[in-house]
């Protein structure tokens, strides 16, 4: 749906694009198609042991809002763990960062996108879900990689070895 004219938009607690990326749920709540490319809203549902490898993206801010659980965000700066309240923003200039899940129950995310973008690369790269299916991430083969590469820099953004910040 374009928002060209300024129209709301309201999404319900079911609505939405749920989609299985790194093994999560990441539920689009707005996307940049409603918002003329300014913003994108994304729910993530990050299960134990879940989250996503080193990546960087120049040309978009990024901030999460830990809604409930906890996560551990790492960057070039060092580690951070976010609790229920914290908020993290990944400021333009494509500073590499990843975050996990190290505890044992589900974390969930509010993630502000801007400018949006980075919706449709989950839209690409995800498994369309039902709400709380959780299916395990893809193995991570040669092929697989070289695919999520290509499509994660057709998006503007660079993917790192799994042990990149360690």
């Amino acid at each position: 749906m374009e928002n060209s004219n300024n129209v709301l938009v309201a999404t319900g607690p079911q609505d939405g694009d749920n989609l299985s990326v790194a093994g999560g749920i990441y539920r689009i709540l707005v996307s940049g198609k409603q918002t003329n490319g300014e913003f994108a809203v994304i729910e993530m549902s990050v299960p134990a042991g879940g989250g996503p490898g080193p990546h960087a993206h120049a040309g978009f801010q990024e901030s999460f809002y830990v809604i409930e659980g906890e996560v551990e965000v790492q960057t070039e700066d060092g580690k951070f763990i976010a609790t229920k309240g914290s908020f993290v923003n990944i400021p333009l200039g494509g500073m590499v960062h990843c975050f996990k899940n190290k505890t044992d129950h589900l974390a969930k995310l509010l993630c502000t996108v801007v400018p949006a973008g980075l919706e449709e690369m989950f839209l690409e790269i995800g498994k369309p879900v039902k709400a709380d299916e959780y299916i395990p991430p893809q193995p991570m083969d040669e092929a697989t990689m070289k695919r999520f590469v290509a499509i994660a820099e057709k998006h503007g953004q660079k993917l790192f070895p799994p042990d990149y910040l360690d």
